[in-house]
């Protein structure tokens, strides 16, 4: 298991009943002493960027659900290190936030591809030690994160390949039922 730092994924085990992350990958952004801070990447809002910022009238750029805690904030990954300032470096070549402002205009002006950006309402947090709890747990399992995946064009895709790039086991894991009492 590779321990829980920033850039890492939380593959949710196949039987977590958690409505909030069944079946969920969720792609770490800060893992310290005081809590850890992600967000979920395969699951589409159902809204668009648009419907969010009245000022984006026209731009149908899918919007994420990053997790239950603080639903009325936005938070954006990317690939645009050297347009979008203030972004920090997650993972090689995947970024958090940055300036707000420039991305608005980015996307007014068409500038960016909606392959490079991901936007989430809310995210997922863990106070202190809860993460590594629910590790001991088997809640979760852990990989690298790739942008092939936090930037996945299928969602719905995430985490079975998530799965089956970790090999062995967890490729059987894919077909499990959710509830293993209706096999």
């Amino acid at each position: 298991m590779i321990e829980p730092a920033p850039g890492i994924l939380l593959i949710a085990d196949p039987f977590l009943k958690d409505p909030n992350f069944l079946r969920s990958v969720v792609f770490l952004c800060e893992h310290k002493e005081e809590g850890s801070l992600g967000f979920v990447i395969n699951r589409k809002y159902d809204i668009t960027l648009e419907e969010l910022i009245p000022e984006l009238e026209g731009c149908h750029v899918p919007v994420y659900y990053g997790g239950p805690v603080q639903l009325n904030t936005l938070h954006f990954l990317h690939q645009y290190a050297d347009e979008i300032p203030g972004s920090q470096e997650i993972s090689r070549g995947i970024y958090w936030g940055g300036d707000f402002d420039i991305v608005i205009q980015m996307l007014k002006n068409n500038l960016l591809d909606p392959n490079k950006i991901r936007f989430y309402v809310g995210y997922s947090g863990w106070a202190s030690g809860q993460l590594e709890d629910e590790l001991k747990e088997n809640t979760w399992h852990t990989s690298k994160a790739s942008k092939k995946l936090v930037f996945h064009n299928d969602p719905h895709e995430i985490w079975k390949e998530s799965l089956r790039e970790l090999g062995g086991d967890y490729e059987l894991m894919v077909n499990f039922p959710i509830d293993p009492q209706l096999n």
